[in-house]
């Protein structure tokens, strides 16, 4: 019985190579000289950190543009509030990654409600979609990407 998944995953090796690239920016950049700015990835997070709080502002561009050029979906980032203090600001930069509970639960149930014949099934912080027919099958992920979700969603393992 053909089936495919959706799951809404990062690559870490990409995301290692868009902090370099984009710290490799901020040190050619004269505007960033003495601002003693970097940014770090953590386990599941990019740390921002700068002198001044324009100098973030302006790194979540560089961040930005460093991900578009990767080819990687700038909806995994979930930035968090500028912090201030003692001369330094810093902002937490979440990524998302992981389908939750409750887009799982609205996805399945506009499979549902599309009356296609097929079943979804939510496995962990993913969702498997079965089917007897390819052309269903194909049809629920164009019908799944016009939704527009946001999250980024990959669908993978597709099998005859």
């Amino acid at each position: 019985m053909p089936s495919f998944d959706i799951k809404s995953e990062i690559d870490k090796h990409e995301l290692t190579n868009v902090v370099d690239q984009a710290n490799r920016v901020l040190n050619n950049r004269f505007d960033f000289k003495d601002a003693e700015a970097e940014f770090k990835l953590n386990q599941n997070q990019i740390l921002l950190t700068a002198k001044e709080d324009f100098h973030i502002k302006q790194m979540a561009s560089v961040l930005q543009d460093a991900i578009t050029k990767r080819k990687m979906d700038i909806r995994i980032l979930k930035p968090g509030k500028i912090e201030v203090s003692n001369n330094t600001a810093r902002q937490e930069i979440e990524l998302l990654e992981g389908i939750d509970r409750e887009l799982a639960k609205k996805i399945t149930s506009l499979i549902k409600q599309s009356k296609m014949k097929v079943q979804a099934a939510i496995q962990g912080d993913g969702i498997r979609v079965t089917g007897k027919k390819r052309d269903m099958l194909q049809d629920t992920i164009q019908l799944i990407k016009d939704e527009k979700y946001n999250i980024p969603l990959q669908f993978d393992n597709f099998r005859e």
